[in-house]
């Protein structure tokens, strides 16, 4: 049985407790509604909610567990000689009886041992579905039992269904949290690993990159170099250049919309704007690899100058105008949440629109705006697509906006595209970079905190 399918009949048991439910609260009780301690929906809720949650963390913990307790299974049963294969030959093995046991079609004849495996981990998988519908209905109807059981009048329905709706939203905080935190450690003990083989200062003051690494113990010209200096100046430039196209654009059609355009024009122009958000980030780098930069390319060479056709400039300003949405729409958000009591008494003073905006408007939305300005320079800095295709994969220690340069989130698809050993240099190295992009993001979230602490202190 599918999952989905196994869930909508947990979905129709749930439905049908809280019917029920509702119904006893009602009726078997023939008791007046307003004599009850909760209202039937608390009663139902309370049923539904003794469906669902048993139910649905059985099937987390089964699809889980089952995993492995398979694989074991289907292991133990291989040859001696198999089972004594290295790990990295043994999963190999594994994978592929897990791939013929889905249908796959192998690229050679496997052999009757790998044949026979893929047959017992079928057997295995769909005995272990089996199990689970099992366990997850009887469940279910477990609960539904029990918590019928427990109804009457007096029964403070309200109160438990609160209660349990407390205990599943620390839950999800607390797996959001454990998230974050696991996030963080594998990229530290990744990047320990890292830095194991290659000495700290080399990597952040280094100033070549080229993690090319040798692949024989006699090959040689390839040994790794990890300085990561022009990599955090590609991605400095790129950043640059389109904060410098996004925040003069996103700011002043902030403005416009907020304080200049009547209602209609803003419910046209804002939908507008917001539609950049919404066109994926490879039409921005075809349009930035096909249009942009060779434009100026062949502006570049009227004037005398060498532009190249991969230039930060290009990706720089298309990436700027992705973002524009992200500061204006924010912003304009920010300036109509200002109260027009503000407005009125600067209008009274005498103050002009113009002074209006700049003395009154702009200082009591300056905290939102700084938000909306780094949560833009937190999306280029992660941008990816744009810089592959319009920047290119370069890492040239450079200034210049004219020539081709890298950033750490391309490198960082470039180091772990394909198969790759994670015992190497060379991957390692992906987690190294993202360590630093985690920490310089966690560095522009504690100082836009602190400004806005600041400033509220000063004008709240």
């Amino acid at each position: 049985m599918q999952i989905w399918i196994l869930l909508s009949l947990i979905v129709c048991l749930a439905g049908y407790g809280h019917i029920l439910g509702r119904r006893q609260a009602v009726s078997v009780f023939q008791t007046d509604v307003i004599s009850l301690h909760s209202l039937p929906f608390y009663h139902g809720a309370y049923i539904a909610l003794w469906v669902l949650i048993p139910a649905a963390i059985s099937i987390v913990f089964w699809l889980t567990a089952q995993g492995p307790i398979i694989e074991n299974l289907v292991i133990s049963g291989l040859s001696p000689a198999t089972q004594a294969l290295p790990s990295d030959r043994l999963s190999l093995v594994l994978h592929d009886i897990v791939n013929i046991a889905s249908g796959d079609i192998p690229t050679k004849e496997p052999s009757l041992e790998i044949k026979a495996a893929a047959e017992r981990f079928s057997q295995l998988k769909g005995l272990s579905n089996y199990g689970m519908v099992v366990v997850s209905l009887g469940l279910g109807i477990g609960c539904l039992w029990m918590a019928q059981r427990r109804l009457s009048p007096e029964f403070r329905a309200r109160n438990q269904v609160e209660r349990i709706i407390t205990f599943v939203m620390i839950a999800a905080s607390t797996i959001a949290i454990l998230t974050t935190i696991g996030i963080v450690l594998s990229l530290l003990f990744e990047a320990w690993r890292f830095f194991l083989r290659v000495p700290l200062d080399d990597f952040l003051f280094g100033l070549h990159w080229s993690p090319q690494t040798a692949i024989r113990a006699d090959q040689v010209g390839a040994s790794g170099s990890f300085g990561a200096i022009p990599i955090f100046a590609g991605t400095l430039l790129i950043t640059v250049i389109a904060m410098c196209v996004a925040v003069p654009l996103g700011l002043m059609s902030a403005i416009y919309m907020s304080e200049y355009a009547s209602a209609r024009t803003r419910g046209v122009i804002k939908p507008l704007l917001e539609v950049l958000a919404g066109v994926p980030t490879v039409v921005y780098g075809f349009f930035a690899a096909l249009t942009v930069a060779p434009f100026f390319r062949g502006m570049g060479e009227g004037i005398g100058l060498d532009v190249s056709s991969e230039s930060a400039l290009a990706a720089g300003i298309v990436m700027g105008i992705m973002i524009i949405p992200f500061v204006s729409s924010l912003s304009d958000d920010v300036m109509n949440a200002v109260p027009q009591t503000l407005r009125d008494g600067s209008f009274a003073l005498g103050a002009t629109k113009s002074e209006t905006i700049k003395q009154v408007v702009l200082p009591a939305a300056l905290p939102g705006v700084v938000g909306a300005v780094l949560l833009a320079v937190s999306r280029a800095i992660g941008e990816t697509m744009i810089v592959v295709m319009a920047a290119g994969l370069a890492a040239n220690l450079t200034a210049n906006p004219f020539e081709a340069v890298t950033t750490v989130t391309v490198q960082i698809v470039t180091l772990l595209v394909g198969d790759q050993e994670f015992d190497s240099s060379k991957t390692l190295a992906a987690f190294a970079l993202g360590l630093v992009l985690f920490f310089v993001t966690l560095a522009l979230n504690v100082f836009a905190l602190r400004f806005v602490r600041k400033y509220r202190e000063k004008y709240d």
